[in-house]
């Protein structure tokens, strides 16, 4: 049910820009209106989030660990998971940003007969997160030769790579083929699984299919419905250039790939993509571990008044003189 909410919500999407695009011609607000209004969306939002988690006090170390923590000399640390300096903190951020390294130790649990607790390794799931996020970013990153004028000189490099296989023309590019799978295996693995399934809300499904309908609209454009790439380049340079120009001549289907993209983009802040930010700013990964080497003293613990030993030695030592007990001062 969840899943059908979020698909219907994707349908309702595409219906809305093909008879506003379309049938009430409202083109120049789809194509100008609507981005302009996503990016400023996407932008204060963003903004919010961070300043909230900046906001946020920490006045522990809490760093989630996975191995041994820095201590005695002849005991070895794990200087990745268990960083206790920057450096080591530095190089655990690297690995779980470019890497997904906490997806990648990740385990699956299963109740087995017997009943029997079983763990098992979830490497399909760092895959396809791996594939997913690299092939995203290379299309993102490709799609800035219809912004920029000349066209930065890492596209065409970048473009090569992608459609080394040169298979068909237009080159299919490999990118385009593993973000389907990609996205594909991550919405499927939500539905088929009982376990995923029952706790998985409709702001789960919902950016799957909205990044599903962006890459199959894109594949159309390129390999099956032509548009027109030198309209398309006009739009996107004049809205760089905050000087739009909605040239004539572009297909519904263009506006339907970039409302979608739009939504995606306002949607960004509010919905758990925001994780991209705040990665950084989890005091769970960006912490140091350093609570052997350093006393960590809660700055909201009031002053208390502390009865000191001298002064317990003072209140009872003739009681503690007659018990025989030993003194500090006679």
């Amino acid at each position: 049910m969840k899943a059908m909410t979020s698909l219907m919500a994707v349908i309702l999407l595409i219906l809305l820009v093909m008879l506003g695009a379309g049938a009430a011609n409202l083109k120049y607000f789809f194509g100008v209106i609507f981005p302009y209004a996503a990016i400023v969306l996407f932008l204060v939002g963003i903004v919010l989030r961070v300043l909230k988690w900046a906001g946020s006090p920490v006045p522990f170390r809490i760093p989630t660990t996975g191995g041994q923590q820095n201590s005695l000399p002849w005991i070895k640390q794990n200087k990745l998971d268990n960083p206790h300096n920057l450096i080591g903190v530095l190089g655990r951020m690297a690995l779980e940003i470019f890497l997904f390294r906490s997806l990648f130790r990740n385990t699956k649990t299963e109740l087995k007969n017997g009943p029997r607790l079983a763990y098992g390794s979830s490497k399909w799931l760092w895959l396809g997160g791996l594939a997913f996020h690299y092939s995203f970013l290379v299309i993102f990153i490709r799609h800035f030769k219809y912004f920029a004028e000349p066209v930065p000189f890492f596209i065409p490099i970048m473009q090569n790579l992608d459609g080394l296989l040169q298979i068909g023309l237009p080159l299919l590019y490999m990118t385009d083929i593993i973000i389907l799978l990609s996205v594909s295996y991550l919405f499927f693995r939500r539905v088929v699984s009982p376990q995923l399934r029952y706790f998985s809300l409709a702001a789960d499904y919902f950016p799957l299919l909205l990044i599903l309908t962006i890459s199959i609209s894109g594949i159309l454009m390129r390999y099956f419905y032509k548009v027109d790439i030198v309209a398309v380049k006009k739009l996107g340079t004049g809205l760089l250039s905050f000087n739009p120009i909605l040239p004539e001549g572009i297909g519904l289907l263009f506006y339907v790939h970039l409302f979608m993209v739009s939504v995606l983009i306002a949607y960004f802040p509010f919905s758990k993509l925001v994780h991209m930010a705040g990665v950084f700013m989890s005091p769970t990964r960006n912490l140091a571990n350093n609570n052997r080497m350093r006393r960590h003293i809660n700055p909201w613990n009031p002053d208390v008044k502390v009865h000191t030993y001298e002064e317990y030695e003072d209140e009872f030592r003739d009681v503690m003189k007659d018990a025989g007990m030993p003194l500090d001062k006679e």
